[in-house]
Parts: C-alpha cells; structure tokens; sequence
C-alpha cells in the first residue's frame, strides 16, 4: 500500500489520544469525525466536554509552567503538588 494514505480518524484514537493527555489532537478528530457524520452523538459530547475543560484551563498552564520552573522551597512545590491533584 504505497503512496496511499489512509485515514484512521476513529472514536477510539480520539479517546486514547485524550487519555493520554493529547487534547488538542483529540479535539481535532472528534470535530473530523463530526464533520463526516452530523448525527455522531459520542463525538458531539466529546467535543463540547473537551472545548469546557480548553475554556477552564485557558492560559494556567503556561502560569503554572513558569511556577514550575522557578520553585525553590518546600511550600512551592507543595502548593504545585496541590495544584496538579485538583486538574
């Protein structure tokens, strides 16, 4: 099969890359998957459950990565410690 490419955009990558963190990815092929069949009802929740937790999260984890960076005592890495356990 050389020189073709085939398209594996399935609910079940799209579940394994959100599983491994890879949201954005995910996101992109539920709304390919969407975009193929209207009435996919999986990919409409997984995508409304994706782009809610993309609006709550907006901006905190480049904060949070500068936070990580800089920690220099017990405290900060305790109140990172706290931080991670509520995502």
């Amino acid at each position: 099969m050389r020189g073709k490419h085939i398209d594996m955009k399935t609910l079940t990558l799209a579940s394994i890359y959100e599983l491994q963190g890879l949201k954005d990815e995910a996101l992109d092929i539920y709304k390919d998957i969407l975009k193929a069949d209207s009435s996919n009802k999986e990919a409409k929740i997984a995508i409304k459950r994706l782009s809610g937790i993309r609006k709550k999260y907006r901006g905190v984890d480049e904060e949070m990565k500068k936070f990580f960076i800089s920690m220099d005592s017990e405290v900060e890495f305790l109140e990172f410690e706290r931080w991670l356990a509520k995502i």
